[in-house]
């Protein structure tokens, strides 16, 4: 098979298939986008959650402050599944 043949071959596998592709576009029906709602729920204040965000605000002063530190070993335990005096050996 010479080269010219081979070229023209795959020119015309080319069209074809580009024919194809565009012609499936063309009839495809796009259907109509419905809008999502989401229910969002409010779940009830959680002090835990509101005091580390504040300690979180403090920053490095949360280190030195008391009841930061009494959180965070509060929030260890409830995480880790323990109780504070079985901690405090």
């Amino acid at each position: 098979m010479e080269g010219k043949t081979l070229a023209r071959i795959g020119a015309a596998a080319f069209a074809g298939i580009a024919i194809t592709a565009a012609v499936i576009e063309m009839t495809r029906e796009e259907k109509p986008v419905v809008p999502v709602t989401v229910e969002v729920s409010t779940a009830p204040a959680d002090p835990m959650r509101e005091a580390l965000a504040r300690c979180r605000f403090m920053g490095e002063a949360a280190t030195r402050d008391p009841g930061c530190l009494k959180t965070w070993a509060d929030n260890r335990a409830r995480f880790l599944g323990t109780s504070l005096a079985a901690g405090a050996r």
